[in-house]
């Protein structure tokens, strides 16, 4: 039973009547009370509420000192109401954005976006205001009716801005302010224009070209979306610019193609081979994979640098591909050194579906800020369909009004934006990279579009979405739009923009490359290479034993550490019997076993990075490659300090997640040869947490792709009590796999 107590519910009148007594007066209580009252607070830091709350009853009373004038008092509130307008429309605006290319999504005007709302009224429009701008691009004061129109140019317009939800103050003014002077000063340049005619051009005239030659054939077209390769070669310049060297991009197979093709600059040839089915036997290896799931690698030339990049291979499982992503990139910049990650850029692609519907996203959002997962930020582009393969109505897709609201938990900028206005989609791809690169952190960019055919060529979407497809037949290309108004503002004629489309046809019909930036594959000294292992017998014989003396020299490096450093009892212990099975007085367990493995493979130049739920200590208490002070919680990692120029060695406890850091750790290890990676369950089970990533990549992914990876699996069980499941790593499993 429950000890009673006097801090229930019901006494809460007698306890804060006895509150008061004691602020007013401490010796007037028990000295019982008077301690624990003394506990809650510093004396003078409390005053009694009784005296203020009569005092205020008083000056009620008695009425104001001295009025404001009638006039001056109106005016204020008029002030007041305009200032709320402004920052409910900053924050709500988002909701009357014209996103919706095929006008299909009909949105209710929000009450609280209306005049009367605020007490203001018709009569007020011509009254001028404060409007409170902090840039040059708003004045200081308009008249209320232009303070309307520029709002809804601003946030009404073909991109809807959420950041309301930023806690941040810092960035989300900044986000305000940057977006409000790019929506009303950014302009493009007749050069810019007429290359995001070309890119438009390039992304219609593929997937035409591939419709017309390989009629009925599997491709996930990109029609519909076509100005996502528009804001993909921006994002590369721009990080160009930035000062990125290197992007790896995760994709579905939506779209992927076109990226191949118009911005890798992969072969038409070799695409159009693919297609026909003509390959060289003698060069396939292992089992292959379709077409719109191999990755690519180019360097790509920018005004400030080349950018190397890579994107990624990818199964049928939509997002799975992203913690392999951050898993890849962050390798990349510990090779580079980047510790600010401003070298490398992650980039994935989702679709609206999969981003709202498939966990691993939202554990792959949850590394984002971690320590031992940081890249700091990706850039996300949701490719908007508005369909989920035949599901489209969106209270079967999902429980929120946004695909992307699942990454408000992370308080990040989402920008919706209409596919159709490609200016609009490149003018919020370059704000996107700007808050990346300045804040680190991710940013979501919903390209609302539609998708022209069906999930593939082969489907019949009319099927199931007859009003959309029905619009989608009578919709202009989004190539036509942006020509048409290219030709009305005079900075080219129909002619221009018909040769580009047969420059374009040409040359696929030669089978030219057509990526204006792609230089090929040059590599670097950071480029990936795997060839000392690739011609390598898996059966042969390697030497693993080390020397006694070697052994107890690195054992006497694994139990040290500093004087002052106080561990808990239980770990000295440990570390003490450590020491004696180094001296051949205890039999050698697991926990120093393993340490003294990994010690000497740092010791011969080879990195070392574990992550797991409880890595660091061990699911058993079996471990402690991270010692504890018990004084001060510092760690201290004796791996860490084996040899003065050692590489690096990372103990990482991770997020309670299977999937996302088994993924992670499996794009860190294809990435990095010289490390030996282990990713350890808390329970030998829990692996099947991550069965999409074993299946799909680490026993798959040499044979589809030549994909070569370390990755070590590390799954503890014991016999001990704890039931069926944690009594068995289940490796009948990994045998099946083999």
């Amino acid at each position: 039973m429950l000890e009673p107590t006097p801090l229930y519910g019901g006494n809460a009148a007698f306890l804060d009547a006895l509150y008061e007594q004691y602020l007013l007066d401490p010796a007037s209580v028990d000295e019982r009370w008077r301690n624990y009252f003394a506990q809650l607070a510093p004396a003078g830091t409390e005053r009694a509420h009784g005296p203020i709350r009569a005092e205020i009853a008083r000056r009620a009373v008695r009425g104001p000192v001295a009025a404001m004038p009638a006039a001056a008092a109106g005016a204020n509130a008029q002030q007041a109401a305009v200032s709320r307008l402004i920052q409910v429309w900053i924050n709500r605006g988002h909701l009357l954005a014209s996103i919706d290319p095929l006008g299909l999504s009909q949105r209710p005007r929000p009450r609280v976006l209306e005049l009367d709302y605020f007490g203001l009224t018709p009569a007020d429009l011509d009254t001028e205001f404060f409007t409170g701008s902090r840039t040059e691009a708003v004045p200081k004061r308009m008249k209320l009716r232009d303070i309307l129109a520029q709002l809804q140019h601003i946030y009404a317009g073909n991109v809807g801005a959420e950041f309301a939800h930023m806690s941040d103050s810092e960035e989300r003014l900044w986000l305000q302010d940057e977006f409000q002077e790019g929506r009303l000063e950014h302009r493009f340049s007749p050069d810019e224009q007429r290359n995001i005619l070309w890119q438009l051009t390039a992304a219609e005239g593929l997937e035409r070209y591939l419709h017309t030659k390989y009629v009925g054939q599997k491709r996930f077209s990109l029609e519909g979306a076509d100005a996502f390769i528009a804001l993909l070669g921006d994002l590369i310049q721009g990080g160009g610019a930035a000062g990125i060297e290197e992007v790896v991009i995760g994709m579905a197979h939506r779209g992927r193609l076109n990226v191949l093709v118009n911005l890798l600059g992969k072969s038409p040839a070799a695409l159009f081979s693919e297609f026909e089915g003509a390959y060289d036997p003698g060069r396939l290896k292992g089992s292959g994979d379709v077409k719109y799931h191999k990755g690519f690698s180019a360097d790509l030339r920018t005004a400030h640098g080349n950018v190397h990049t890579a994107l990624a291979f990818n199964p049928s499982h939509l997002e799975v591909v992203d913690p392999v992503v951050e898993g890849s990139v962050r390798a990349r910049q510990e090779r580079r050194g980047d510790v600010r990650a401003a070298r490398v850029l992650p980039l994935l692609v989702h679709g609206d579906a999969a981003f709202a519907g498939q966990g691993v996203v939202m554990e792959t959002l949850q590394l984002s800020q971690a320590r031992g997962f940081f890249t700091g930020g990706t850039a996300h582009v949701i490719i908007n369909n508005q369909v989920g393969f035949t599901t489209s109505e969106p209270a079967d897709l999902r429980s929120t009004m946004y695909c992307s609201d699942v990454a408000k938990m992370l308080e990040v900028p989402i920008f919706h934006v209409n596919a159709d206005d490609p200016e609009a989609v490149v003018f919020v791809g370059r704000l996107a990279l700007k808050y990346r690169m300045r804040f680190r952190k991710d940013v979501v960019i919903d390209l609302v579009c539609y998708r022209r055919h069906g999930h593939n060529e082969a489907d019949e979407p009319a099927a199931t979405q007859p009003g959309m497809y029905r619009a989608i037949r009578q919709h202009p290309t989004a190539r036509r739009l942006y020509a048409d108004r290219l030709i009305a503002a005079g900075v080219l004629t129909q002619a221009d923009a018909q040769a580009m489309l047969e420059q374009y046809r040409s040359g696929l019909d030669q089978g030219r490359p057509q990526a204006r930036a792609s230089l090929g594959m040059l590599g670097n000294k950071y480029t990936v290479d795997w060839s000392a292992y690739g011609q390598v017998d898996w059966t042969e014989r390697v030497a693993t034993a080390v020397e006694l003396p070697r052994l107890r020299a690195l054992g006497e490096r694994i139990t040290s550490y500093p004087q002052d450093f106080s561990l808990h009892p239980r770990v000295a212990q440990l570390i003490a019997n450590r020491r004696k099975m180094l001296q051949g007085e205890q039999p050698l367990d697991w926990g120093c076993a393993e340490t003294l493995a990994c010690a000497t493979l740092v010791e011969e130049g080879f990195g070392v990075r574990l992550t797991g739920q409880d890595s660091g200590r061990g699911t058993f208490f079996h471990r402690h490659a991270v010692l504890h002070d018990q004084n001060t919680d510092a760690t201290w990692i004796p791996l860490q300090h084996i040899a003065e120029r050692q590489p690096r060695v990372q103990v990482i406890d991770s997020v309670l997640s299977e999937e996302a850091v088994m993924g992670f750790e499996y794009g860190y290890a294809t990435t990095e040869p010289n490390a030996l990676v282990l990713w350890e369950a808390q329970y030998g089970d829990f692996a099947n947490g991550a069965q999409v990533i074993i299946d799909q990549f680490i026993s798959s992914g040499e044979a589809k792709w030549e994909r070569l990876c370390g990755l070590v699996l590390l799954l503890p069980h014991g016999y001990e009590g704890a039931g069926p499941e944690h009594s068995s790593a289940r490796l009948e499993r990994f045998l099946q796999l083999c």
